[in-house]
């Protein structure tokens, strides 16, 4: 359920089931310390961040947590900005962090970043003495609606993407959409696609609504955004609700990630440094690959995979594997997805927009196919 205030800020969607939290979204809530400070249960907070976010943000949240709670004992760890710092050594610098923090059971880390820190943060609070708390403040517009909710926590190795993680629920989540100010418009464009996934997934108004207001979101009018947020949120949270461990239809969220994750692997991580794709472009291009599986499959009308297509292009989002990557290489790379089982291809495909579907046992020849081009 969402709400909001009568000026319209903050929305909160309300997260429920075994694990419930709260999303927070709406401008300045980095500065509202009270309304964090009141997730913290003891004395301990961590706070992580990377480079690109924490000089712009770690003083602001720190000054609002000892405002409210001049009691609390606070400490940073700050990652390289991008993907390739998402990794066992960093996760173990993290837990190093903790540890020199003194930080107890009732201690709380504070993911202030993107996707790569949110999934370290909280797979070191789900780790550190067993599980610590964990306060997601997303800075991207593609953390605000994907990585931050649900509690998937990982960190990747050479062998593949989020290998290595767990389920931590956060305690709350704070969307201060005042971040994505300061965000570049390729980030921008990254976390569009984990909107149009939603809409690709299960919602056919959302996607039409999103073909419509495409001018207004890719300006990154802040209202339009969050909107487009608070409905997003929406739809993962009902998914969450009701399937949180992902045995059957949370797998949804993952249109395109198999194929996506697979090119993030295989090109290498995408970071300030170069021009590989980063998570979103990846998603962007994955959802295409299994579109075009779909109708291959004569699960789905050729129609949709270009109206798919128009829409990821209107955002300025990739919709093509990038030149030299062997389709037997992405393949393989495939194989050691999450979601397979007994060795078997289980890929998320769809039978038109907003109609979404778990495939088990595809057939590898029509993966290389598609692959191939």
């Amino acid at each position: 359920m969402t709400t909001a205030s009568a000026h319209g800020y903050p929305r909160i969607v309300e997260v429920r089931g075994a694990h419930p939290d709260r999303i927070v979204i709406g401008p300045g809530l980095l500065s509202d310390g009270a309304a964090l400070a009141q997730h913290v249960r003891g004395r301990h907070v961590l706070l992580v961040s990377d480079s690109t976010v924490a000089p712009l943000y770690v003083a602001t949240v720190r000054e609002a947590l000892h405002a409210a709670r001049d009691d609390l004992l606070i400490g940073t760890f700050v990652l390289p900005a991008g993907e390739a710092s998402k990794t066992l050594s960093n996760f173990g610098a993290a837990i190093e962090a903790l540890a020199t923090l003194g930080a107890t059971r009732d201690g709380c880390i504070f993911a202030l970043g993107g996707g790569v820190v949110g999934d370290l943060a909280g797979f070191a609070a789900a780790c550190w003495m067993r599980g610590v708390d964990c306060v997601q403040l997303p800075t991207t517009l593609l953390s605000m609606v994907d990585s931050s909710v649900g509690g998937k926590t990982a960190v990747d190795i050479a062998q593949g993407k989020n290998l290595v993680g767990a389920f931590h629920p956060p305690r709350a989540v704070f969307a201060d959409t005042s971040t994505l100010r300061t965000l570049p418009a390729r980030e921008l464009r990254a976390g569009l696609a984990e909107v149009i996934k939603y809409g690709a997934i299960r919602d056919a108004r959302f996607f039409q609504w999103l073909e419509t207001e495409h001018a207004a979101l890719s300006s990154a009018d802040e209202s339009t955004l969050a909107l487009a947020i608070a409905a997003s949120c929406e739809h993962k949270a009902e998914i969450v609700e009701r399937d949180p461990m992902e045995r059957g239809e949370r797998a949804l969220l993952n249109l395109g990630h198999t194929f996506g994750h697979a090119i993030e692997t295989e090109q290498g991580y995408g970071s300030p440094h170069n021009d590989n794709l980063n998570h979103g472009e990846a998603v962007a291009v994955g959802m295409v690959l299994a579109a075009r599986l779909s109708v291959a499959l004569g699960m789905a009308d050729h129609a949709d995979t270009e109206r798919l297509i128009a829409l990821l292009k209107a955002y300025g989002l990739p919709t093509a594997i990038p030149a030299g990557l062997a389709p037997g290489a992405l393949l393989a790379r495939m194989r050691l997805d999450k979601k397979n089982l007994a060795g078997r291809l289980r890929l998320v495909l769809w039978r038109g927009i907003g109609r979404a579907e778990v495939v088990p046992d595809v057939d590898e020849d029509r993966v290389l196919a598609v692959l191939s081009g």
